[in-house]
């Protein structure tokens, strides 16, 4: 069907889009460590890093892993291609709900 919105399939598996959901509420730019993501997902470390692996194949996530002293720590940020990704998924799911996209 020609003009009907549709989806993006890596953002629309309800964990995937828990996961682009949370991050788009940081501001462009700032980024949230694994387990305190983790934490406000309720997900395994398992299951969040499979998402996170899809999301950031797509480029729509951006992995740092660093060292605070001698801790190792992982950082999450939505890129600027995942933050337009998800306007685009909302956009086009407001479409799909009938309200002005």
């Amino acid at each position: 069907m020609t003009g009907v919105p549709q989806l993006d399939p890596v953002i629309h598996a309800q964990a995937r889009l828990r996961v682009t959901a949370t991050l788009a509420t940081l501001a462009e730019g700032d980024r949230i460590t694994f387990p305190r993501l983790q934490e406000l997902l309720d997900m395994t470390a398992g299951n969040l890093s499979t998402h996170l692996r899809k999301l950031e194949e797509a480029e729509y996530v951006l992995i740092t892993k660093a060292h605070e002293r001698r801790t190792p720590v992982t950082y999450v940020e939505l890129t600027r291609r995942g933050r337009r990704a998800f306007e685009e998924y909302t956009d086009a799911l407001r479409s799909l709900l009938g309200g002005q996209a």
